[in-house]
């Protein structure tokens, strides 16, 4: 078994966690979990192996191993590991994950997060459930990951780097260098993924900022626009009328009005697709 299949859109019920000492007194061990997920985060060498697929073992590599699955663990000595054994429900959109991966640099947040679930469990599962589900998504997202709406780790770099500066001005240039690639390398591998150039990529996530915000909170249209960065109030009008298909207030107003029943009416009006802009800065999109 190289690879196997994960449902994240509900939280995992977590069973136990904490951290397995082992090779003291054997080089090797058989286990089997008949009903619950196995999670681990390694902290030493070994090798673990399933039916006719073995598996290297190292320091920050971190496996998921579904129920019913009997495993071999083989170590070289006192071995440690983070481990949580754990339920999920099958629903929505399934991803197909490598049964074990290096998780490098994550490996070090993964740490924090299984060891505060760990320490939560006893006290607080729903706590312990938290940390849990945060770390799954990430070891789904993981840069050697396979499956369905992974990206690919330049694209999601850039994606989280625009959703952290959405309030001030964006290049292309800029965010290509803080990623660590070349604009071009970054154009076309952000267009292959998501369909989009990073311009409308930008622009797509400003305004639907824009609309949470005109909806659901009483900030004053001006300073929705600086927090989505585009301080001119007239850009800004522009945008929400080509993007959203109303100004600024009507968006308001639209959010505000009572449906038949006393609901309160949707922001989410529909996006008409977007012919593509050449990239450039985008001070005022």
């Amino acid at each position: 078994m190289r690879t196997t299949t994960l449902w994240l859109e509900e939280p995992p019920t977590v069973v136990g966690a904490g951290i397995g000492v082992h090779g003291v007194s054997t080089a090797h061990d058989v286990f089997r979990l008949p009903d619950l997920w196995q999670l681990h985060l390694y902290h030493y060498e070994g090798a673990l192996s399933l039916g006719q697929s073995v598996h290297a073992i190292r320091p920050g590599h971190v496996s998921l191993v579904p129920p019913d699955t009997e495993v071999h663990f083989h170590y070289r000595g006192r071995s440690e590991h983070l481990y949580v054994h754990l339920r999920l429900r099958e629903s929505g959109s399934a991803r197909t994950v490598p049964v074990m991966q290096d998780a490098a640099a994550e490996s070090a947040r993964l740490a924090d997060l299984l060891r505060r679930a760990v320490t939560a469990l006893p006290a607080s599962p729903s706590r312990a459930t938290a940390e849990v589900w945060a770390a799954l998504w990430r070891i789904a997202e993981l840069p050697s990951g396979e499956g369905e709406g992974g990206r690919h780790p330049y694209v999601s770099a850039a994606q989280a780097h625009v959703e952290e500066h959405l309030a001030d001005p964006l290049a292309v240039p800029d965010i290509a260098r803080a990623v660590g690639i070349s604009h071009t390398h970054l154009t076309r591998l952000f267009r292959a993924e998501t369909g989009l150039t990073v311009v409308s990529y930008i622009r797509r996530r400003r305004l639907q900022r824009a609309r949470h915000l005109l909806a659901s909170s009483t900030l004053s249209v001006t300073a929705v626009a600086a927090a989505v960065g585009i301080a001119d109030l007239q850009a800004f009008n522009k945008a929400c009328r080509r993007e959203l298909g109303a100004s600024p207030r009507e968006v308001r107003a639209t959010a505000a009005r009572p449906r038949p029943g006393g609901e309160i009416g949707s922001s989410q009006a529909p996006e008409a697709p977007r012919a593509p802009k050449a990239p450039g800065h985008l001070t005022g999109l």
